[in-house]
């Protein structure tokens, strides 16, 4: 799958996703590091990547103002790494790159949220 990873994410996560093959870029090496939240969702849509972050301001973006594409919230902390990443491994192998698009999915050890995207309308 295609991602593009907020700032925030951990390098062991950023690892954990190119040990398992996926395409990934960081929003650092794209000159976004002092971008807002809603130019990254942009930057994201355009390019067709799902975002994965830490910041759980996106959900606003997403469901108030229907910015963006698929974004995966990873609720994660040092001491729970390899439980969410054990959930995003199933996560990725149940649903499918299109299914992902469209959501929002909430991770957390042991579980996840996937709650489907407001439908935008043409421009």
């Amino acid at each position: 799958m295609k991602f593009l990873l907020d700032q925030d994410v951990y390098a062991v996560t950023t690892r954990f996703l190119v040990n398992a093959g996926h395409d990934l870029v960081l929003a650092a090496e794209m000159g976004l590091s002092q971008a807002s939240d809603e130019e990254i969702l942009r930057v994201a849509q355009e390019q067709k990547r799902l975002l994965i972050t830490r910041d759980r301001d996106y959900g606003n973006l997403v469901f108030v103002r229907a910015i963006g594409t698929g974004v995966i919230y990873l609720r994660i902390l040092p001491s729970t790494v390899n439980a969410v990443h054990k959930e995003l491994t199933r996560i990725l192998h149940t649903y499918s790159e299109i299914e992902l698009a469209r959501a929002f999915v909430v991770v957390e050890p042991g579980g996840h949220r996937l709650r489907q995207l407001p439908l935008q309308e043409p421009e």
